[in-house]
């Protein structure tokens, strides 16, 4: 059980650019401490980007994200499968093994008790007997689990998951939702980039709903409604139609 206090995220008129078009524009609001939120919207809306730019992967054009009772290093962060590199040969023990480089530096080698906290994780997402596979003979499903004991094993307060469900079986997908519930309910600040509109409604009690510009934020019932999502549509329409002209300066 976690027991140190969730971290807060604010946004304060928060504008970020991706290959210099404005993907996120003067966005404000917070994610409260020990929230659990989706950040829903078209594609291309800006979604992946907004989470760049909290872990400070991106640096604003223009406002700033402030991360309250906690700093950077503190962040668990999941990108999307498709920006990994798969194809270095590197076994699920060593990947699930880099959660502890917080805690253990990274040039630590790993002593019994690690192992066996590695092993528990591993085993925690469905692999145990897999600690020898190369990761590039995975499967999508099992790929994403390992990244989920890296998760485990970083063991921080917050949580940030960039499309963790996509290309993975439903059964991977229960069980990392029920993964991801028992970290919001051991007080983590969580926020994930989903594209499943099911899931959001069904399992994610806040959504900000995402067109560039915030469109709504707060209790999902309240987000996800049909004008709502409307809304959303023509927003990304109109600025799809205007790119060119919100080029940002290089």
């Amino acid at each position: 059980m976690l027991k140190r206090s969730a971290p807060s995220i604010r946004l304060d008129n928060l504008t970020l650019s991706y290959r210099r078009h404005p993907a996120v524009h003067h966005l404000s609001g917070s994610f409260q401490p020990g929230s659990f939120t989706a950040i829903f919207g078209p594609n291309g809306a800006g979604k992946s980007t907004l989470l760049k730019g909290i872990v400070g992967l991106i640096k604003p054009d223009s406002g700033r994200v402030a991360l309250e009772g906690i700093g950077r290093n503190d962040i668990g962060y999941l990108p999307q499968q498709s920006a990994l590199d798969r194809s270095f040969p590197m076994r699920v023990l060593d990947v699930a093994a880099m959660g502890l480089w917080r805690k253990a530096g990274i040039f630590s080698s790993i002593g019994r008790r690690q192992l066996g906290d590695v092993e528990a994780a591993l085993a925690a997402v469905g692999l145990t007997g897999f600690e020898d596979r190369i990761i590039g003979t995975l499967s999508g499903g099992q790929f994403q689990r390992a990244l989920f004991a890296r998760l485990l094993l970083q063991d921080t307060r917050l949580i940030l998951l960039d499309e963790p469900f996509t290309a993975i079986d439903a059964r991977t997908m229960d069980e990392l939702l029920g993964l991801i519930a028992r970290w919001h309910g051991e007080g983590r600040t969580v926020v994930t980039v989903l594209h499943d509109l099911d899931i959001v409604r069904e399992r994610i009690p806040e959504t900000l709903l995402l067109a560039r510009e915030k469109v709504a934020w707060g209790p999902t019932v309240d987000v996800l409604t049909d004008a709502n999502l409307a809304r959303a549509r023509r927003l990304h329409e109109a600025f799809e139609d205007n790119a060119e002209l919100c080029e940002m300066p290089a």
